[in-house]
């Protein structure tokens, strides 16, 4: 059994769908962080079968909207001193701003530089947002 030693100040992200952790490590660009980051996936999890986690060291801040528009089930655990000081459920955004882009070619966001990619959510059920300039759908594969 891989074991990976528990971190004394960061960030813990849980529960994470199997298979999506990669997703978020490149969305939340941890690529870019100079201290240590684990991505685990495929653990063993009693609630999901199987489930992806990332450790993160040191104190950033993490990108809540990014977090629930990949799986709005996750958990994100604030780790001081070796102990857990705060639990937060993530939520389906209700606005993204600049995480996923209008694959209109007619939309403004496409012909004009520097206009922010800002999605709303517009049915719950099935993960879906639109576009606030042209409408186009994005439909999220959960």
């Amino acid at each position: 059994m891989l074991n990976i030693d528990s971190i004394q100040n960061g960030i813990v992200i849980d529960h994470i769908k199997a298979g999506k952790g990669m997703r978020i490590y490149e969305l939340l660009e941890l690529d870019k962080l100079d201290c240590c980051v684990a991505l685990i996936k495929n653990a063993r999890s009693s609630k999901l079968g199987r489930k992806d986690i990332i450790k993160i060291e040191g104190d950033i801040h993490i990108n809540f909207d990014v977090l629930g528009f990949i799986d709005n089930h996750i958990t994100v655990c604030t780790i001081r001193d070796g102990a857990l000081v705060k639990k937060e459920n993530i939520v389906l955004p209700k606005q993204l701003k600049n995480v996923i882009r209008c694959k209109n070619p007619r939309c403004i966001t496409s012909s004009e530089e520097g206009i922010d990619q800002i999605f709303t959510l517009c049915d719950e059920k099935t993960h879906r947002y639109r576009c606030i300039y042209c409408e186009q759908e994005y439909k999220h594969h959960a």
